[in-house]
């Protein structure tokens, strides 16, 4: 790889692109460190937006970090350069998640590092979380298959739920949406990460027109993010009567995995979005450690559970908000 230096507009480029990847409740929690010497991004979980109520072992919060890792890795390619990526480089600095060393092929002429994930890089900015109905339409199976193989390179597991598991899940979702309106403590951390777009203007968080319809059915797999809130004047429709989920899992269940996972969902959530896919989360039960191990289809699981992502066609959902470059990149020479 050249040394020549990265220039600061492909720079913000790239942590732009990085930070458009979903994190539980948008809390975005990441700094981004780039080395100019060493033309080195490193990636580094910002702790004070972790949340020790429903994630106290950070998994959810490696998650989204991998997520933002993968996107990193699509901007790098479609800009033409290489991304050598390690996870966790320092054992005494466990909040380092990984460091990506850019460089400039000679013979590039222009021409995307990895072909594959430059392909993906249209979708960053078209991915939403949509809290809407789907149809009712199924998904094909050659788009099932393009999306279990986009984990897989990744390193993960990604199945459609059979009928029996699905009905079994949903009950665990359920039970886990009434979990979490019962115990004040998740309900007030819920809250402080929700946004009122007439008293503010929010840069992270989950905005008041990012909530959604009320499902009329009280059904609905989508996480609620009003809670036990009223807001007046919310619609209340009915969602999709057997919604297409699909368990994301890893063999172990580490910070590496964490990552990994993290990377597989983004690969599966951009890969959908260029098939006009829409996608949200079920995440509720896997913040209950009594109902994550459930999750499993006792049949066909295998390795842990890591996320359960509802797809359709419908709603893309709209753009939620992102915090100013200035608050996540810090440069050095």
């Amino acid at each position: 790889m050249l040394t020549r230096a990265l220039d600061d507009i492909t720079l913000a480029d790239l942590v732009a692109d990085a930070t458009a990847a979903p994190s539980m409740h948008n809390a975005q929690p990441w700094q981004f460190h780039y080395t100019r010497h060493s033309r080195t991004l490193a990636l580094r979980a910002d702790l004070d937006r972790a949340m020790p109520e429903a994630d106290p072992d950070t998994r959810a919060l490696h998650v989204g970090c991998g997520a933002a890792l993968l996107n990193l890795r699509v901007s790098a390619a479609h800009h033409g350069l290489d991304a050598v990526t390690a996870l966790l480089p320092e054992p005494s600095a466990p909040a380092v998640l990984a460091t990506v060393r850019l460089g400039i092929r000679p013979d590039a002429q222009g021409e995307p590092a990895d072909e594959a994930l430059a392909a993906l890089h249209p979708a960053i900015r078209d991915r939403h979380t949509s809290r809407y109905p789907f149809d009712e339409q199924t998904i094909p199976e050659d788009i099932r298959a393009g999306l279990a193989d986009a984990a897989r390179i990744e390193g993960a597991d990604f199945a459609f739920l059979t009928p029996i598991h699905l009905e079994t899940v949903l009950e665990l979702i359920r039970d886990a949406e009434g979990y979490d309106r019962g115990d004040p403590a998740r309900e007030a951390e819920q809250e402080h990460w929700t946004r009122n777009t007439k008293t503010e203007a929010p840069v992270d968080g989950i905005p008041d027109y990012a909530f959604g319809p009320r499902d009329a059915s009280e059904r609905a797999t989508t996480r609620d993010f009003a809670g036990t809130g009223v807001i007046p004047g919310r619609a209340r429709v009915l969602f999709e009567n057997r919604p297409q989920l699909a368990l994301l899992s890893t063999p172990g269940d580490h910070p590496t995995d964490w990552l990994n996972a993290g990377q597989a969902l983004e690969r599966v959530l951009l890969t959908a979005t260029l098939h006009q896919v829409s996608t949200s989360f079920a995440t509720q039960p896997l913040e209950w450690p009594d109902l994550r191990w459930l999750l499993r289809d006792p049949v066909y699981g295998t390795g842990h559970a890591q996320m359960i992502i509802r797809l359709g066609y419908g709603p893309s959902g709209p753009r939620t908000p992102r915090r100013p470059l200035d608050q996540v990149l810090t440069i050095e020479p």
